[in-house]
C-alpha cells in the first residue's frame, strides 16, 4: 500500500514544496475525518484516498486534483461539510469534491436511477471543471482493484456500470491505459470464467508466438536504419476485454484475432511518422483500404496515429500504429496528460494535449446539454451511453468544415451536431450533392448539406434511426413541449365548449373555484389542469360544472354546440382507423385517457355504445377552411389478371390522390379482393377517385369500409 512519505517523494518530480505540503495537509485532514472508519478488506478507510492520489500522481495531475482526491468521500462519509472543505482548502477543490461526491439524503425508486442521478450531477461539476472526471475515474479504479472484498453480486453491479460508463469515458476522454485496466477489471468481475480461459488461453498462445514477434519487430528495426529513420518498435498486447469483445461483436474464434500480429512504431517528429509508413509499406503489401490517418483527422477524443494493415510472410497479418512521443504520450494519457492547469499554465503545450483538451471540453459541453434537455436522469444516462461509441465516421459540412459523429450516424444526427435549431427544422438532405432519404447511414468523407423550412419540427419516426444522444435527447425534448402545447390548447378548447352553455369562459373563472380545484387535484396552475383535460384524463364537462358561475342553472344538453376540427391539433387528435373520417363526414370525438381525442364518423360502431356518454364522447364539425390531407381505405373486388395493380394505382393518382398501399388480399377462382389506401382532401374527393375506378372494366365491386 501507498504511503502519504512515499507519494510526497513521488510528487517532488513536478510539483513544489509549497504544494506538497497541501497535499500532505489535505491527508491528513481526510485521515482525521475517517477516523474509525475501514474498507470491506479491513483496511483503514483513508487507504482508499491516498491510493486515489497516487492513481492521479502518475499522471502528473495538479496539486488541487491531489488534494480533492485525497478529500472525495468526506462530504459523503463523514461530519464533514462543503462549506468546511471550502473553507480549509479553497473553493477549486471544495467543487471538484461536491462533484465527486454522491447524491445523499434522496430516495430513488432503484438503484440504477440512483446511479444515474449520481452521473448527472457529476456532468454539471464536470462542465465547470474536467478534473472532477479526473478524481472520479481515478477513485473507480482504485475500487475496481479492491473489488474483491464485495459480495459477488455486488461485485457484478459494479463491474457493469464500470464497463456501461466509466471504461468509455476514459476511452472518450482519451485515457487509453486507465480505460484497459478498467475494462479488465470489471471483465475478470463480470465474467470470471470467460477471463480466465481467454487469459489462459493468451498466455500459451503467447509462448508460440515470441520468435514471430521478436522476427517481425528486428525486420522492420532494420528497415528503418536502412532509411535513417529513428523509431522505437514495440509488440502490442491485445488485453482481455479486447480480445473478448473482438470475438464477440465480429463473430470471430480466439485463434483468428491472436493471428493478427501488431505493433507500434514511435518517432520523433509528424514528418518521420509519414516517411516511417513508407518504409513498412514497401517492406510488407499494404492490406486494401485498411489505412487510416487519425493525425490529419484526429479521433474525437484526441488520439492521433497513423494506423496500416500489411501481409506479412506466411500469411500472417500484422497491424502497425506509427506515431510521436506527444502522441503516444496522449494516447496513454488523453486529457489528463495536460489537464486543465496545464494547458492554460504552461506554453510548452504540444499541439496533440491542447487538441484533446478542446475535444474533452466540447463532449462534456454536449453532455450538459443533453442533460438539459432530458425528462429524467435514466434518460440522460441512457442518451450517453448511445453517445460513448468507440467508432467514428468523419463527414463534411458544405463549407468542408469535419463533423465526428458515432458509427451508423444518419443525417439527421449530423443536424443536430451542427445545431439543435437545424435539427428540429430539417425537412431533406444532399449527401454528396444527391437528395438522399434522412434515415440514410452517412460514410466516411461524404458532405452533408441539410435542407430546412421553418414551419418544419422533429417527426417521433427519427427516435428508430438516430444514433447521438444529442439528436435523440432534442427531439424527445421538442415533442415532449410540443405535446404540452398541443394538450393545453385542446383541453381550453373543450372546457370552454362546456362553459359557454353557462355563458362563461376559461378566462373569466372564478378564482376561488379554481384554486379550490387545483388544490384539489394537486395541479400549480390552469395550464397543469387544461393539459390533463386535453390529454383525456380528465372530464372537461365535469370540470366546467365545478367551475360555473353560482347563478347559472344546471345546463340541459351536456354535449353542448360542436368543436371545430382544424386538423392542426397534431399529437393529441388523431383519426380513427376503424372508420378512417374525411371531411364531409359527420364526426364524433371520442375522449381517450392519455391520447387525447380520437376522431370517428359518427355512423361507426365501435363508437355506438359511448355515443350518449358526454364524460367520454363531444360532438364535434370539420372547419370550412381545412387543407390537409387524410387517409381513406378503399375495398375492391376485380376480375384478377396481370397489371390490375398497376393499373388500379395508375387511375388513382390520375386523379390527384397520392397512393400509400396496395395489395390483394384473396382470391376466389377469377375474382380477387384489393385492399388500398389512399390520401385525400375529403369525401367528394374520395368519391370522384371512387367513381373512376368504379369505370374499369374489371372492377366489380368497390365500397369504403
Amino acid at each position: 500500500m501507498p504511503t502519504i512519505d512515499a507519494l510526497s517523494e513521488r510528487l517532488t518530480e513536478y510539483l513544489d514544496q509549497q504544494q506538497i505540503q497541501q497535499v500532505r495537509r489535505a491527508y491528513f485532514y481526510a485521515e482525521q475525518a475517517h477516523d474509525g472508519q475501514r474498507r470491506k478488506s479491513g483496511e483503514a478507510y483513508v487507504t482508499h484516498p491516498l491510493a486515489a492520489a497516487s492513481i492521479l500522481a502518475t499522471m502528473h495531475l495538479d496539486h488541487q486534483s491531489l488534494m480533492a482526491a485525497m478529500l472525495h468521500d468526506v462530504i459523503e462519509d463523514t461530519e464533514v461539510t462543503y462549506e468546511g472543505v471550502h473553507s480549509q482548502f479553497g473553493e477549486s477543490v471544495a467543487d471538484i469534491v461536491d462533484g465527486v461526491s454522491k447524491l445523499t439524503h434522496l430516495e430513488f425508486e432503484s438503484k440504477a436511477e440512483a446511479q444515474a442521478s449520481n452521473f448527472q450531477k457529476m456532468v454539471l461539476a464536470m462542465a465547470e471543471d474536467i478534473r472532477v472526471i479526473l478524481v472520479k475515474l481515478a477513485d473507480r479504479l482504485h475500487n475496481m482493484r479492491t473489488l474483491g472484498a464485495m459480495r459477488p453480486d455486488k461485485q457484478r453491479r459494479i463491474a457493469k456500470e464500470t464497463l456501461d460508463i466509466y471504461a468509455p469515458i476514459a476511452g472518450r476522454l482519451g485515457m487509453r491505459d486507465l480505460q484497459v485496466e478498467l475494462e479488465d477489471l470489471a471483465f475478470q468481475a463480470h465474467y470470471p470464467m470467460r477471463a480466465k480461459y481467454i487469459r489462459r488461453a493468451v498466455v500459451q498462445a503467447r509462448g508460440q508466438r515470441k520468435d514471430i514477434i521478436s522476427s517481425i519487430q528486428e525486420t522492420i528495426e532494420q528497415r528503418l536504419r536502412q532509411e535513417g529513420l529513428k523509431g522505437t518498435v514495440s509488440g502490442r498486447e491485445k488485453h482481455l476485454y479486447s480480445i473478448y469483445s473482438k470475438m464477440k461483436s465480429q463473430n470471430k474464434s480466439f485463434a483468428e484475432i491472436m493471428d493478427v500480429f501488431a505493433f507500434r512504431v514511435v518517432t520523433d517528429s509528424v514528418d518521420d511518422c509519414y516517411r516511417v509508413l513508407g518504409a513498412v509499406h514497401n517492406l510488407y503489401k499494404p492490406v486494401l483500404n485498411r489505412f487510416k490517418d487519425y493525425i490529419a483527422i484526429p479521433k474525437s477524443n484526441g488520439y492521433q496515429s497513423l494506423h496500416t494493415d500489411l501481409f506479412g510472410a506466411k500469411n500472417i497479418t500484422i497491424e502497425v500504429q506509427i506515431r510521436t512521443k506527444e502522441m503516444d504520450a496522449v494516447a496513454s494519457q488523453g486529457v489528463a496528460e495536460h489537464s486543465h492547469y496545464k494547458v492554460y499554465g504552461d506554453s510548452d503545450n504540444s499541439d496533440s494535449a491542447v487538441g484533446s483538451y478542446k475535444r474533452a471540453r466540447k463532449w462534456v459541453q454536449g453532455l450538459l446539454e443533453m442533460q438539459q434537455r432530458a425528462g429524467n436522469s435514466m434518460e440522460f444516462i441512457e442518451s450517453v451511453k448511445e453517445d460513448l461509441f468507440p467508432d467514428e465516421v468523419y463527414v463534411f459540412t458544405p463549407k468542408g468544415r469535419i463533423l465526428e459523429l458515432p458509427a451508423g450516424s444518419t443525417a439527421v444526427d449530423f443536424a443536430y451536431a451542427v445545431h439543435t435549431d437545424i435539427g428540429n427544422s430539417c425537412v431533406s438532405c444532399r449527401i454528396d450533392r444527391r437528395l438522399a432519404p434522412l434515415s440514410q447511414r452517412l460514410e466516411n468523407g461524404q458532405t452533408v448539406e441539410i435542407i430546412t423550412t421553418p414551419s418544419a419540427q422533429p417527426n417521433m419516426a427519427w427516435l428508430n434511426f438516430v444514433m447521438t444522444g444529442k439528436a435523440r435527447t432534442a427531439i424527445r425534448h421538442f415533442l415532449k413541449n410540443q405535446q404540452r402545447h398541443e394538450s393545453i390548447d385542446l383541453g381550453r378548447r373543450l372546457l370552454n365548449q362546456f362553459l359557454s352553455k353557462y355563458g362563461s369562459n376559461a378566462d373569466e373563472i372564478d378564482q376561488a373555484k379554481l384554486l379550490e380545484l387545483l388544490d384539489e387535484a394537486g395541479f400549480k396552475s390552469l395550464d397543469d389542469l387544461l393539459e390533463d383535460i386535453g390529454m383525456g384524463n380528465r372530464q372537461a364537462y365535469v370540470v366546467a360544472r365545478r367551475l360555473r358561475p353560482e347563478s347559472d342553472e344546471e345546463a340541459g344538453d351536456q354535449h353542448g354546440s360542436p368543436l371545430s376540427i382544424k386538423g392542426t391539433e397534431g399529437m393529441v387528435l388523431q383519426y380513427a382507423k376503424c372508420c378512417r373520417p374525411l371531411p364531409g363526414d359527420e364526426i364524433i370525438g371520442h375522449i381517450s385517457a392519455g391520447k387525447g381525442l380520437v376522431i370517428h364518423r359518427t355512423a361507426c360502431r365501435n363508437i355506438g355504445h359511448l355515443r350518449d356518454d358526454p364524460g367520454k364522447c363531444i360532438y364535434l364539425e370539420w372547419f370550412d377552411g381545412l387543407k390537409d390531407e387524410f387517409v381513406a381505405e378503399l375495398t375492391c373486388q376485380v376480375e384478377s389478371h396481370r397489371g390490375i395493380i398497376a393499373e388500379l394505382a395508375t387511375v388513382a393518382t390520375s386523379m390527384g390522390a397520392d397512393l400509400q398501399e396496395i395489395d390483394i388480399e384473396d382470391h376466389e377462382g377469377k375474382l380477387a379482393k384489393v385492399h388500398m389506401e389512399l390520401l385525400v382532401k375529403d369525401r367528394i374527393h374520395l368519391a370522384r377517385v371512387m367513381k373512376k375506378i368504379r369505370v374499369l372494366k374489371t372492377v366489380n365491386k368497390i365500397i369504403r369500409p
